[in-house]
């Protein structure tokens, strides 16, 4: 096998005013025309054209690894175990105890939610991977995600189960819920009267070291 090591320069940005993007790029096509552009979020065909025409290399809505330390590195293992943890605790204790509250319908996906990605369902979902910055999660169901959310999610069903990052923007039944409260692996969100409760779940279950 032969294989080359790069290092690229990466120009990251989402386009809300396409007369806006061509500007800056005419007024300094000099100084990125070496580097790699990522779109996030939609793209047109106007500036897909613009950006071929310009000799512009580009990738549209895909998530590029960021340089890691050796903390930033051992803490990434860290976090695959956990979710590895939470996923197989989720599927041997915690389906059977909603059995009785999830419906016939469940949609069960394996995949990760990009940012730009939207997934919208009228049916019970669990999602068994990430919800990264910037992709949306819609359902009138009950949802179970079990990997980390940082994107949007909004549920309306009689419960939800997930954990958040700061980044994440997650509603329930319209209202935001505080991303303080989300902070545990697993958290069950749901009403309880007319009060919306936040139990976190598997801090006590699951032994992180």
């Amino acid at each position: 096998m032969q294989s080359r090591q790069y290092s690229v320069k990466v120009f990251e940005l989402t386009i809300e005013d396409e007369n806006q993007v061509i500007n800056f790029f005419n007024a300094n096509h000099s100084i990125f025309k070496d580097h790699l552009i990522v779109v996030n979020g939609a793209m047109s065909k106007n500036i897909e054209k613009y950006l071929k025409e310009m000799n512009l290399s580009f990738l549209h809505n895909v998530e590029l690894p960021k340089g890691r330390n050796r903390k930033a590195l051992e803490e990434e293992i860290k976090l695959t175990t956990i979710e590895d943890k939470v996923r197989q605790l989720m599927m041997e204790q915690e389906l059977e105890k909603l059995s009785d509250k999830l419906q016939n319908n469940l949609e069960v996906c394996d995949k990760l939610l990009r940012s730009g990605q939207e997934m919208k369902t009228d049916k019970d979902l669990l999602l068994l991977n990430r919800v990264n910055s910037g992709a949306t999660i819609i359902t009138s169901g009950n949802l179970i995600i079990t990997g980390q959310v940082s994107g949007i999610v909004k549920c309306s069903g009689s419960f939800m189960m997930l954990g958040a990052t700061s980044r994440a923007n997650v509603l329930f039944h319209g209202v935001g819920i505080d991303n303080k409260l989300l902070e545990a692996k697993l958290n069950r969100i749901e009403f309880v009267g007319n009060e919306i409760i936040v139990t976190p779940l598997l801090r006590k279950d699951i032994s992180w070291e």
